[in-house]
């Protein structure tokens, strides 16, 4: 990464129960593992925040030792999304952002809410392996 400004990853979806809680817990991992504290910042919302993380992802992630249970939904703004560099949708947004400088990118991903506890660890390794992808493209072109 480069010493310029960091770069910011959104993760959004409507909830912010599941699939973007996911994806914000690997990259703080994946940041944490790379030294990147000081270089990514990573915002996390819904259109329509939950009360709170499913049950059967928080028990999911307790696989990976990744403990969700103290998260709450929060509702991100389109300000807040704005000002990222790459926002990943999880295939259930309604999102529209005005900056053509975004990366918006729409990862299409099967709601985990009410899903079985073997498919939702397929829908949990999709997006540990898309966070990581994501972070090898952004540390190799230095920033957005």
């Amino acid at each position: 990464m480069s010493d310029e400004l960091p770069v910011t990853l959104g993760f959004v979806c409507v909830q912010n129960a599941g699939r973007s809680q996911m994806a914000t817990a690997f990259a703080e991992r994946e940041r944490d593992r790379r030294g990147l504290e000081d270089s990514v910042e990573i915002i996390t919302g819904g259109t329509h925040p939950a009360d709170s993380v499913h049950d059967e992802v928080v028990a999911v992630m307790q696989d990976h030792e990744i403990d969700l249970s103290d998260r709450v939904p929060r509702e991100v703004s389109t300000t807040e999304l704005e000002s990222c560099d790459v926002v990943a949708t999880m295939g259930c947004s309604t999102l529209e952002l005005d900056a053509e400088e975004i990366d918006v990118r729409d990862w299409a991903l099967t709601d985990p809410d009410g899903q079985d506890l073997d498919h939702i660890r397929e829908i949990r390794n999709d997006i540990e392996q898309r966070v990581t992808d994501l972070f090898d493209e952004v540390h190799a072109n230095g920033s957005q």
